[in-house]
């Protein structure tokens, strides 16, 4: 999707963090992998990448100090041009679609979230992260996290084509993590099952549900001054999202290793993902309850 060259961003709404280093932690170690499988299980993160070898030593991800200038991304152009200023203009955008449809599906009151790009490890609410784990959520602080990085590889590991509008999707499903937070719907899943029936599944699928609800309004969300954000979706664009949708899915991932195994799925199937982005595109986020459906309907 293309912004509008002339649409004007609060860059305030996300920061660059400096990249981080790895810190060996001796001894505890054993503990700290226990936690970061409960916190995996919890919000329903990989966090694989965070754990070294055997023994009682575990690699830890610490961030780094200082944060770096995200003020070249005031502009639409600028978001046409640099992946990380399109994260910037995508959130401006988001924001200003959810402080006005929140309000239509929840009683609670919106809050916007906060969205951290980093590079290598990051320090968050939830733990310590490295880029292994990819974009996520941590509903401890409410923030969104992103290394840039991971859209080279949804287009090098994945085969997604990674295009404007795939990108500005994971930021959109991430932020619907949030929408679930600000609702409840987090809070009460279990999060501690699989399968595609699950609650976690349930959470996923609302988040791309969410994220379609967002591209099919997108074109009408206008900055402060009423320039219009971005322009209206095309069909090419729209496919590119789909394709991403099915590279993520569960069944995709695991195909890549020979061996599916549908009762392990946390996310969701390709086919799953593609249909309830498709639904929150279609219908909007009023259509987005994924706990009000039956699992054959899931």
């Amino acid at each position: 999707m293309t912004f509008n060259d002339d649409a004007r961003f609060d860059t305030s709404k996300a920061s660059k963090r400096s990249g981080g280093r790895k810190a060996a932690i001796g001894g505890g170690g054993s503990i700290a992998v226990i936690l970061l499988v409960v916190v995996a299980q919890q919000f329903g993160l990989d966090l694989s990448g965070l754990v070294g070898g055997g023994g009682d030593t575990a690699n830890i991800a610490v961030e780094g100090t200082g944060d770096s200038d995200l003020s070249r991304c005031s502009t639409g152009a600028a978001a046409n041009q640099d992946d990380e200023c399109r994260v910037v203009g995508a959130a401006n955008s988001l924001d200003a679609y959810w402080e006005a449809e929140f309000p239509r599906i929840a009683s609670a009151q919106y809050a916007s979230p906060h969205v951290n790009l980093f590079e290598g490890s990051v320090s968050t609410a939830c733990g310590n992260a490295s880029s292994a784990v990819g974009p996520f959520y941590c509903p401890g602080d409410q923030d969104i996290y992103l290394d840039t990085s991971f859209y080279k590889t949804l287009r090098s590991q994945l085969g997604a084509d990674g295009g404007s509008l795939a990108q500005m999707y994971v930021v959109a499903h991430e932020w619907g993590h949030h929408i679930s937070t600000l609702t409840g719907a987090m809070a009460a899943a279990e999060r501690g099952d699989s399968g595609p029936t699950s609650d976690s599944v349930r959470i996923e699928l609302q988040a791309d549900c969410y994220a379609g609800a967002w591209v099919g309004a997108a074109a009408t969300t206008k900055d402060d001054g009423g320039t219009t954000f971005l322009k209206p979706p095309t069909k090419a664009e729209i496919a590119d999202a789909l394709d991403t949708a099915q590279a993520i899915g569960d069944d995709a991932i695991q195909g890549q290793s020979g061996t599916v195994r549908p009762e392990s799925w946390t996310h969701g199937s390709s086919e799953q993902r593609q249909r309830w982005f498709t639904t929150g595109l279609e219908r909007g986020a009023g259509a987005c309850d994924t706990f009000a459906v039956s699992g054959s309907k899931l």
